[in-house]
């Protein structure tokens, strides 16, 4: 994997850059759709090409390792053959599915011992054997095994998840100094920064990280509950600290206003499941606001669900028609709301890209962000 920084604003740590792996090249900043299972729900591969342009998108560790299964995924040759996606993929190493299972599971030194949400079965999951896992399954990056603390966190709790989780990126470290890449495509590491809401744990935190010399570094622990300013603050922290010539992915953030102030603060990769779940809900983000298609005054509304958009669904589908899709239940409502949702989103990044190269990032994204915030 590399990665080349192509230009900076002038008036922010914004920056603009390309990252190319095994798989292909990713201009950043980039926003990449999450496909838990190897799907990201209501689109076909196709779709995500053509109408979403994706260059990059997620799956996720645990759900590929109890569905469909390692055998299954080894025998396909990876995800990469078993999804027909080409281009590169990210897997999430698991960790916030266990923190999300904190009913069902026990932390240890060794790893996590949890029960599957599928039929109540019980699993191991230890550094190493996560690197193994996503060794079976393919993707381009690949994601340190943490622990991610829930919000708020005890002082206490959070530092000693924090250096649980520097122990375990060692051992993550390691496991794949002793293997090799099952597909013949490299697969790189990102270690994550955690250590909650307290700065000086997310400074160590930072510090740490940024001593491993990984190609790349991940920010985890945010957008779990936390104020959107205490999620600026710790950002902002974390990118003074870790290398300016290495990417920087803030894991599950979210808005398109928080997007656009993460960039400014320097990170340059996002993936959120936000755009989807709330397109499946009727919610559709605009460049001119965010939009409840359900609400009866867009009854009649016979114009295109978003005129600015470069997607086909949004501009040739009126807001009239998906409103009454989802009225009625249909199935096409999902699919062209998650279209709309996601190549927006890829339209942001975009446009912050080309905002970056012409050093005027900071004066756009501030006109920009009231506007998302509209409720049309």
């Amino acid at each position: 994997m590399n990665f080349e920084l192509t230009g900076t604003d002038p008036a922010s740590r914004a920056r603009a850059g390309v990252l190319t792996t095994g798989h292909g090249v990713i201009n950043t900043p980039i926003f990449m759709p999450v496909g838990t299972v190897g799907s990201v729900k209501a689109l076909t591969q196709e779709q995500l090409r053509q109408d979403v342009q994706a260059q990059i998108i997620l799956g996720n560790t645990y759900h590929l390792y109890l569905r469909p299964g390692l055998e299954v995924l080894s025998a396909a040759g990876g995800l990469h053959k078993f999804n027909g996606w080409e281009r590169p993929i990210l897997t999430d190493s698991g960790g916030y599915q266990v923190f999300s299972l904190a009913a069902n599971r026990k932390i240890k030194e060794e790893g996590v011992v949890f029960q599957s949400h599928i039929d109540g079965s019980r699993h191991l999951f230890t550094p190493e054997s996560v690197m193994d896992i996503q060794r079976t399954i393919g993707a381009d990056i690949i994601m340190a095994f943490d622990e991610c603390p829930p919000y708020p966190s005890t002082y206490a709790y959070a530092r000693k998840s924090m250096e649980l989780t520097h122990r375990w990126l060692d051992r993550c470290i390691q496991r794949l100094a002793e293997t090799s890449p099952a597909y013949g495509h490299e697969q790189t590491l990102f270690p994550i920064v955690q250590g909650s809401t307290f700065k000086d744990l997310r400074t160590i935190s930072a510090t740490e990280i940024a001593a491993r010399e990984c190609a790349g570094n991940a920010i985890g622990g945010l957008s779990v509950g936390e104020p959107e300013q205490d999620m600026y603050e710790m950002c902002e922290l974390v990118c003074d600290i870790l290398p300016k010539d290495k990417p920087r992915y803030l894991m599950g953030v979210g808005t398109p206003w928080n997007i656009l102030e993460n960039i400014a603060l320097g990170v340059d990769m996002f993936d959120c499941v936000m755009p989807t779940r709330n397109g499946r809900n009727g919610m559709l983000f605009t460049w001119n606001g965010v939009i409840n298609i359900r609400n009866k005054k867009w009854a009649t509304d016979f114009s295109p669900i978003d005129a600015q958009s470069s997607c086909f669904a949004s501009r040739n589908y009126s807001r009239a028609y998906l409103r009454h899709l989802f009225v009625a239940g249909e199935y096409l409502s999902l699919t062209l709301a998650s279209m709309h949702n996601l190549r927006f989103y890829l339209e942001l990044v975009a446009e912050a890209r080309q905002q970056i190269l012409a050093g005027t990032f900071a004066a756009w994204k501030a006109s920009m962000i009231p506007q998302l915030k509209t409720r049309l």
